[in-house]
């Protein structure tokens, strides 16, 4: 039975005219104006999601004035699967009648009605008394079309929102595509393809665009809503297909309900005279407007147009929530956007209508009017709050979903009030003037900050930069190179207080002290410690001169690398030295000098690799002598500069440049090994020490029994090859041969020619053990490596003659993303040989 299910869903597919290459529902249809008036108050169809026995609904034909072919609607009330409605729920309208057509007509919800669907057929005898025979007959079946019409119109709105929007959005606004275009598909429920964003900027919007077929994701509370509309077990053979991954699931699961379904009518009531076809209802409005997905017939059998109207059932709230509970807003903000999800529906219909913010207030309450903007995230202020109680509020949304109140998601709110900022204990002495500096101003809270400004000379505001990194600190870069020492005044703007605070704080001219100069003996490199550094010139000490290197702030001090003209492995470790510093302006200071003992250097001497005895020699050979293979053992010399000697204490430290992996050997562990006493020889396998997940530039230097450290020095890049095993090719040198081996991803392109002309690039997940490759030149093939693409490597194998289907094996030689995935069927003829493969594998 598994097997048969995939025959029996493309067999239905077949029959309704919906495959993969034609998108579905788009032919447009006629139109039907339609408003429903429950008690005293009249809605637009596109604002009701639901229908309640006893809604007067007033439908109009909305046909051209030169529609030739009179329709005949039909408005029909059904009440399950298994309970056939009776004659007077059928209400018949001659569309081309002077009063429906002018006026429209007037229909009740019926008590007991569960489903409510509009049939839109060509005149022709019998027309009515066939439409009743076959609800009346087989109402399960139209029980669940409306049921799948209704959830793939729902569908189909949320995606239309999406790609409107996404196209309004990069014209208007292309530098905000990505962020407004990942809040637009939360809001919606709508899955994007990441990978657009790193194409060009002009590329991004149509990507984002393309293959929608996969884009809307399931909303539970439209499932839920539709739920309602059948009883009993929803759980038949046809449901289960539609939305199993054989059936399309992701792909089709909006529409291949209502497509199964009207398969099933087509089947059971299908006459000589008429065929039945679904429309998705998109309201506007008053307006349903109908998509077809299959063009209608005028001749027999005609074609009757089903059309769902909302379902016939109490109204399911839509679950609204904030996207971050926990986050405060501030009330004042103007435009402010109260982030929420999990509603698909509310950003994609109309059917959340009079959306309001409720707070209390301490004058009463407050309501504002909010809008929907799924661009945004969330639901919009339309105007800004007027004056609120300060503190932390709460506030909730309310409005009306159809004709039912509705309460939604509650938010915390601050509202602003005058604050009083400080300067962070750190910074109390830290404003020195000739530089920028960067201010840390705590406060009661920041949330309504707007803007922050200084007055500048000629009495104007100079906006600064500034951010909030938590809720009560401000971060604001001061720029000062040409201000002068005295007092300086900030001014902080909320949102809905006329007046800024200000801050009021003093500026200094730091003069350079400098604490001291340290280095170890040997180092080219000196630190250079104190305050107003950057007025350092250079330093001098026994004919060595140090000259000013980068220069970083460390709490209350400034630091500064000096780098040396001179070797300094004269100076004598611990005694007293004192240094000249000479300033910019000219001035110069004495300043202590601390020498440390010399750190520990080695030289490399030389370096390879060995492979064991007994392991098969790759058919790789490496095209630089700094690659190194994972899977064998690196051996290198090195030869110790500082101390003479190599320390039996002294080991060497192996790690890769990024830090992500490190290793240490010493003489105890065999890892080292002395050659004389000069020089020591180093083993590392990095398989066993690092693992096969070892790659990139490695680097080693020498540490001392008490830690420490010389310098970086490299010895190469581990780089992890593929286990290639033969290679296959037809007689035929002008034909591609099929490569054979293991992890075959850690190649990244494959050529026949050193420069690289027609190569076939190996994708980064690729999980196949074959590839086609161009015929080798001479025996020999060029590859790249993922951990070092930028050198060509050869490859050697022997070529062996292709046996077996070449074909088949061209196919499995596919990378994995080029592969169609089909769903499981009986055997099928075997394909054509794709382009440039022989079909005989003896070619």
């Amino acid at each position: 039975m598994r097997r048969c299910l995939p025959l029996l869903l493309f067999g239905v597919l077949a029959a309704t005219g919906l495959h993969a290459d034609a998108p579905a529902f788009d032919l447009t249809g006629p139109k039907v104006d339609v408003r429903v008036k429950r008690g005293d108050l009249t809605l637009p169809i596109a604002e009701v999601p639901n229908l309640l026995p006893g809604d007067r609904l007033w439908i109009h034909p909305d046909l051209p004035e030169s529609q030739s072919e009179h329709f005949v609607l039909v408005v029909a009330f059904l009440r399950g699967a298994t309970n056939p409605p009776p004659s007077d729920w059928f209400t018949r309208v001659e569309t081309w009648a002077r009063q429906p057509r002018s006026e429209g007509i007037f229909v009740t919800v019926p008590k007991e009605a569960q489903q409510a669907l509009i049939f839109l057929a060509p005149e022709t005898g019998g027309d009515f008394s066939t439409l009743k025979k076959a609800v009346h007959d087989r109402p399960g079946a139209f029980v669940r079309a409306t049921q799948d019409l209704q959830a793939a119109s729902w569908d189909r709105m949320r995606l239309e929102a999406y790609l409107t929007t996404v196209k309004l959005i990069s014209t208007a606004d292309p530098k905000a595509l990505k962020d407004r275009t990942e809040l637009l598909a939360r809001s919606l429920g709508i899955k994007i393809d990441q990978q657009c964003f790193d194409k060009p900027s002009d590329q991004q919007a149509p990507c984002l665009v393309q293959h929608t077929d996969g884009m809307v994701l399931d909303d539970a509370n439209a499932q839920s809503m539709v739920s309602q509309l059948v009883n009993g077990s929803t759980g038949d053979l046809m449901n289960q297909l539609s939305y199993s991954s054989m059936g399309g699931a992701g792909l089709y699961s909006a529409y291949v309900g209502a497509i199964v379904d009207m398969a099933k009518i087509l089947a059971s009531i299908h006459t000589a005279h008429f065929q039945y076809i679904p429309a998705l209802a998109l309201p506007s409005k008053d307006t349903l407007n109908l998509r077809l997905n299959m063009p209608p017939s005028f001749r027999d059998p005609k074609s009757v147009v089903v059309v769902a109207l909302p379902p016939v059932v109490p109204a399911k709230m839509p679950p609204l929530r904030p996207s971050n509970p926990a986050e405060n807003l501030c009330a004042q903000k103007p435009g402010l956007v109260l982030s929420a999800e999990g509603a698909p529906l509310l950003f994609a219909t109309e059917m959340a209508h009079d959306l309001k913010l409720h707070i209390e207030g301490d004058k009463g309450p407050v309501d504002l009017p909010l809008s929907v903007d799924a661009s945004k995230g969330g639901l919009v202020l339309q105007e800004t709050a007027p004056p609120l109680p300060h503190g932390d509020l709460t506030a909730v949304v309310r409005g009306k979903w159809g004709f039912d109140d509705w309460e939604g998601p509650r938010f915390h709110l601050r509202t602003a009030s005058p604050t009083k900022w400080t300067l962070a204990a750190d910074d109390q002495s830290a404003l020195v003037v000739g530089r920028d500096d960067t201010l840390h101003i705590e406060g009661e809270n920041t949330l309504c900050v707007d803007t922050v400004t200084k007055q500048a000379a000629g009495g104007e505001s100079l906006p600064l930069t500034w951010k909030s990194p938590k809720p009560e600190l401000l971060e604001v870069v001061v720029p000062l190179k040409d201000a002068a020492p005295g007092l300086l005044s900030l001014e902080i703007h909320q949102y809905g207080l006329a007046k800024p605070d200000t801050l009021t704080m003093n500026t200094y001219a730091e003069a350079a002290s400098i604490d001291h100069l340290r280095l170890s003996a040997g180092d080219a490199t000196a630190l250079l410690k104190g305050t107003r550094l950057d007025e350092v010139a250079k330093a001098e000490m026994e004919g060595i001169t140090w000259n000013p290197g980068p220069l970083t702030r460390v709490q209350d001090f400034d630091q500064m690398a000096m780098n040396a003209t001179a070797p300094t492995d004269t100076l004598v470790p611990g005694k007293s030295y004192t240094a000249s510093v000479r300033l910019r302006d000219g001035r110069k200071l004495k300043v202590p000098v601390i020498v440390d003992r010399r750190r520990p250097q080695v030289t490399l001497v030389n370096k390879g690799t060995q492979d064991e005895a007994a392991t098969a020699p790759s058919p790789v050979h490496l095209g630089s002598p700094e690659d190194l293979p994972v899977g064998s053992r690196l051996v290198f010399f090195l030869k110790s500069q500082v101390p003479e000697n190599f320390p039996r204490t002294q080991k060497i430290e192996v790690a890769a440049v990024d830090g992500s992996f490190h290793t240490t050997l010493a003489l105890s562990d065999g890892s080292l090994m002395l050659e004389d006493a000069k020089t020591a020889l180093g083993v590392v396998e990095p398989l066993t020490r690092f693992g096969s997940s070892a790659f990139g530039p490695v680097q080693a230097r020498a540490l001392s029994a008490d830690g420490v450290a010389g310098d970086w020095m490299p010895l190469g890049t581990l780089v992890r090859l593929p286990g290639f095993k033969e290679l296959r090719c037809p007689r035929s040198t002008a034909k591609p041969c099929i490569l054979y081996g293991t992890n075959l991803f850690l190649a990244t392109a494959i050529a026949g020619s050193q420069d690289f002309e027609n190569a076939v690039e190996v994708p980064p997940e690729f999980t196949g053990t074959q590839l086609a490759v161009p015929h080798p030149i001479n025996g020999v093939l060029y590859l790249k490596l993922r951990d070092d693409p930028q050198t060509v490597q050869t490859l050697t194998l022997p070529v062996m003659p292709a046996n077996g289907n070449m074909q088949q094996a061209a196919q499995a030689a596919l990378p994995i993303a080029s592969q169609p995935v089909a769903p499981q069927a009986e055997p099928a003829p075997q394909p054509a040989a794709p382009a440039g493969l022989p079909s005989n594998p003896e070619e």
